[in-house]
């Protein structure tokens, strides 16, 4: 019998079922893949078994005997931790502090301070080597980076010491030397008898790590599989069904649009803290990106471009004009949006309903005289998104937060076409993104430079770029080292360039 058997699992929000009947079984001392397309209901069986969500039909069985999990005190009582892509820390507390919520040492009421501390580090060394340089167990957690952010919630799930750990996307905004750390620490607990899911939509991940993998499919289990004896091009397959085709297949059904002569966007010798003198122009329909190793740079220049963070000299140039603006809000009046790259905090109202976020850039738009809503037109506005970028949804009036990974997605970006804007920035928008849910984002991209809107896109992924984009500004530590164009726009001139090694050498 395995260690861990989930069966029948049901679950419902609102009109959405999110869970069909869904199983998964997970023995000791082995790395469970978890997959499927965004919808398919993976977040949803790892948070029933986390407690944050409540079944309305299904059992668990851990070591032979079924148990009751209905909140969060219950999966710690079994011993199962979680770290997902969407943080539970508390940013203005330290690392120490975030590390003991929950787990707090005391005697009579009193915090042991000695111990909590000896703790803290403990769970901490193994991954300070992927952290920023420089940190303390008294550094406030709002101030790391994001990817060392992600490493304090996986040290934090990984110090209760459990028994089944849930890895959900929890790599997704990682480096590479960053997964290593990480799944060196997965390595180490299997050989010690911990059961571990692991869900990424990163297939060689999968590959790497993982001894089996259960797939999803509208909440429905599918299949259980070796991944030893399973290809990529099978797990898609499987994962989205006959009738989607593989990533590559996708890349090449991409349209081309043709671009205008007329330079939309340009920055002159930007300056920051992370940008170092950076120059660049993208015109008009043209969809243009930021290439090189994650974290050189890319998104900082597109958060300077939309105002919210600062600059310290150059210059913005829009359709000729060089702006003023330094806040987000001379940004949007000056027809640039900001699609950024963590959704959950940055991007959406996570607990509102998909009206209001949809609504909430272009509310000027639904308002009598500039102060009274009209709902009917509010309500009007959102559907019309919801039908043109074929979100998923079971109510208009549901919170955001029921939505899938890939669904949320399309809701950040339609609420910025609400307000019609004439340049896109988007920072990585197909990370944690299923195959499915990538096609149609792609579709979108397209659409908008077909109707003259310029996009400048920041993507981890090299392939990507390459099959997206009419230009890349491939960045190194802030600053531009390499432009490609056309033809040379291919995924061996990317990782080349982002390595600073030129042909000559690769050869």
């Amino acid at each position: 019998m395995p260690y861990l058997h989930m069966a029948n699992v049901h679950k419902r929000f609102g009109g959405v079922r999110a869970l069909q009947g869904a199983s998964l079984e997970v023995e000791t001392g082995e790395v469970h893949g978890l997959l499927g397309p965004n919808g398919s209901g993976k977040s949803t069986l790892n948070k029933v078994l986390s407690g944050t969500v409540s079944p309305d039909q299904g059992t668990i069985v851990i070591n032979g005997v079924q148990i009751g999990i209905s909140k969060p005190v219950d999966a710690h009582r079994e011993r199962i931790a979680s770290a997902y892509q969407q943080l539970s820390l508390v940013p203005d507390l330290s690392l120490q502090d975030n590390l003991l919520l929950g787990t707090e040492f005391g005697t009579a009421g009193f915090v042991d301070r000695r111990a909590s501390r000896e703790y803290a580090a403990q769970a901490l060394e193994h991954f300070l080597p992927g952290m920023d340089k420089g940190i303390t167990l008294s550094t406030e957690v709002g101030s790391l980076s994001p990817g060392s952010q992600q490493l304090v919630e996986i040290a934090k799930a990984v110090a209760r010491g459990p028994r089944i750990l849930v890895l959900d996307e929890a790599t997704a905004s990682l480096r590479r030397e960053q997964v290593d750390l990480v799944f060196e620490t997965v390595r180490t607990l299997v050989a010690d008898g911990v059961a571990v899911i692991f869900v990424s939509h990163r297939l060689e991940e999968v590959k790497e790590l993982c001894d089996r993998a259960t797939i999803l499919r509208n909440g429905r289990t599918v299949a259980t599989v070796e991944m030893a004896e399973t290809t990529e091009a099978q797990l898609v397959r499987l994962m989205v069904g006959e009738v989607a085709d593989a990533q590559e297949e996708i890349f090449e059904q991409i349209a081309r649009v043709q671009v205008s002569d007329e330079v939309k966007l340009e920055t002159r010798n930007l300056q920051s803290s992370r940008l170092h003198g950076v120059n660049l122009e993208a015109r008009k329909g043209e969809v243009v990106g930021l290439g090189g190793l994650q974290g050189q740079g890319q998104s900082e220049l597109l958060h300077v471009i939309f105002g919210d963070s600062p600059l310290t000299d150059g210059e913005i140039v829009i359709a000729g004009t060089p702006q003023k603006y330094r806040t987000p809000r001379g940004a949007i009046a000056a027809g640039v949006a900001l699609v950024p790259g963590d959704r959950s905090t940055q991007g959406l109202l996570s607990v509102r309903p998909i009206l209001e976020n949809l609504n909430v850039v272009a509310l000027r738009r639904s308002t009598w005289a500039g102060w009274f809503i009209n709902i009917k037109r509010a309500k009007a506005l959102a559907t019309e998104q919801v039908d043109r970028l074929r979100i998923k949804i079971g109510s208009i009036m549901d919170p955001v937060s029921t939505l899938s990974g890939g669904n949320q997605q399309k809701v950040v970006i339609g609420k910025w076409l609400m307000n019609d804007p004439q340049i896109v920035l988007l920072d990585d928008p197909t990370k944690g993104i299923d195959v499915g849910a990538k096609a149609e984002i792609y579709d979108l991209i397209r659409l908008l430079t077909s109707e003259g809107i310029t996009v400048l896109i920041n993507s981890s992924d090299d392939n990507e770029l390459a099959a997206l984009c009419d230009r890349v500004f491939v960045m190194y530590e802030g600053e531009i080292v390499r432009v490609l164009e056309g033809d040379e726009v291919t995924q061996d001139n990317l990782v080349a360039s982002a390595l600073r090694v030129d042909g000559e050498k690769r050869a």
